[in-house]
């Protein structure tokens, strides 16, 4: 009988053909996916089954990274933050933190390497466009909703609650259609957050205003067309190849 070193000597990492013969791995792979998908729905994942038709995708939505408490939590105190800030200084720090915080957790809402259930999510009866999708919607709603009570709260004009909301999609767009591109959702966050700092300060440089690039109208078409053409780079990067169901 060969010993259990003399076994795995030979065992070269990353071949799933050097596996021991008498391990089973699609039934591991099974028996993982059951303990994994077995737990009771919650009330808000039979909401959703009942919203999406779709038990499987409504799975994958309450999984999705940015959409657990702890991170619901943080996004709330983060943009509370930013509303007692407006409201102290008079300067639209809410306005500016949304679009930051929305397109954090609009890239945490792509898969790989991020999230622990990415692989069963893509072993349910829907594309993974469609759960991608659903995700990117429902954090992109919370967002909104948390920022539009912030800045209820606060005071804030409707102006300045359109110039956060339509650079919050332009940026949350830019997030999820670099992660598809590059398949990480730190790329993704990397890419929305540094490209809102920049518009942030160069609408500074050019107005002398901190807050210019959520008060200033004649930004509200490029916002929208350029979140238009970063929609179209996410569905095109996540498209079912032909000859494919």
């Amino acid at each position: 009988m060969t010993s259990g070193h003399e076994a795995g000597a030979d065992h070269v990492p990353g071949r799933w053909d050097a596996a021991p013969c008498d391990v089973d791995l699609d039934r591991v792979w099974v028996g993982v996916a059951a303990e994994v998908w077995r737990r009771r729905p919650g009330l808000v994942e039979r909401l959703a089954g009942r919203l999406l038709r779709s038990p499987g995708l409504a799975r994958a939505l309450v999984t999705t990274p940015s959409l657990l408490l702890g991170w619901v939590v943080a996004t709330g105190v983060v943009l509370l933050a930013g509303m007692l800030a407006t409201l102290e200084t008079g300067t639209p720090y809410l306005a500016l933190l949304a679009p930051a915080v929305a397109a954090a957790g609009i890239g945490y809402a792509y898969g790989p390497g991020i999230d622990p259930a990415w692989e069963l999510s893509c072993s349910v009866a829907v594309s993974d466009r469609m759960v991608l999708l659903v995700r990117a919607l429902a954090v992109f709603g919370l967002n909104a909703a948390f920022g539009l009570a912030g800045s209820a709260a606060s005071g804030a004009a409707t102006a300045v609650t359109l110039g956060w909301l339509l650079p919050m999609t332009a940026v949350c767009a830019l997030a999820l259609a670099t992660a598809t591109v590059a398949r990480s959702a730190n790329v993704g966050v990397a890419a929305g957050v540094t490209g809102w700092v920049i518009m942030i300060l160069a609408a500074q440089a050019a107005t002398g205003r901190l807050g210019a690039a959520v008060t200033t109208t004649v930004l509200w078409l490029p916002y929208l067309t350029f979140a238009g053409c970063c929609a179209a780079v996410v569905l095109y990067t996540t498209r079912i190849p032909k000859g494919t169901s």
